[in-house]
């Protein structure tokens, strides 16, 4: 493998563990809204979206399918399917508004933190059989737009300060 390719490689690593250390940070915070159930900022998310402007899909979504698997098995939660779901709807989303070039980072952002609650409001609705779980899109909306505004500024700080390799 090429010096080049080694670099990338092990820099992804290190966005793998980061996009881990950031999961289980965010477990460790309270519930943002106690009442509202399901609700987080979604830290990890900074990593897979620098990732995916810095790198490109195919990356992201080895990141974000890794983290995903060994947060299920490290914390073991049953969210994988919902998460999964989430996470290819919002990647596949993002990186389209990133090659038209519609919107800005906070934009691509925005739009894939409600993308990702779409996914898992629909994963929901087929593995529970009942419709009536897509009402609760309209809250998850809502707060998908104020993380993904979150996400999309931190990302964006980080894709200005974080060296090229």
């Amino acid at each position: 493998m090429q010096k080049k390719g080694i670099h990338k490689l092990t820099f992804l690593a290190l966005c793998t563990a980061l996009a881990l250390v950031l999961a289980y940070l965010e477990s460790l915070l309270p519930p943002i809204v106690t009442a509202i159930p399901g609700i987080k900022m979604g830290l990890p998310n900074v990593v897979i979206f620098f990732v995916l402007y810095r790198y490109g899909l195919p990356e992201a979504a080895a990141v974000s399918f890794v983290r995903l698997l060994a947060v299920t098995f490290a914390f073991g939660t049953a969210a994988f399917p919902y998460s999964l779901a989430g996470a290819v709807l919002s990647l596949l989303l993002m990186a389209l508004l990133r090659k038209l070039d519609l919107l800005s980072t906070v934009g691509v952002s925005v739009a894939g933190a409600i993308a990702h609650n779409l996914g898992q409001v629909l994963m929901a609705m087929w593995l529970l059989g009942t419709a009536e779980i897509g009402y609760y899109m309209i809250v998850l909306a809502l707060t998908g737009t104020v993380s993904g505004v979150f996400i999309g500024l931190l990302a964006a700080l980080a894709l200005k300060r974080v060296k090229k390799y």
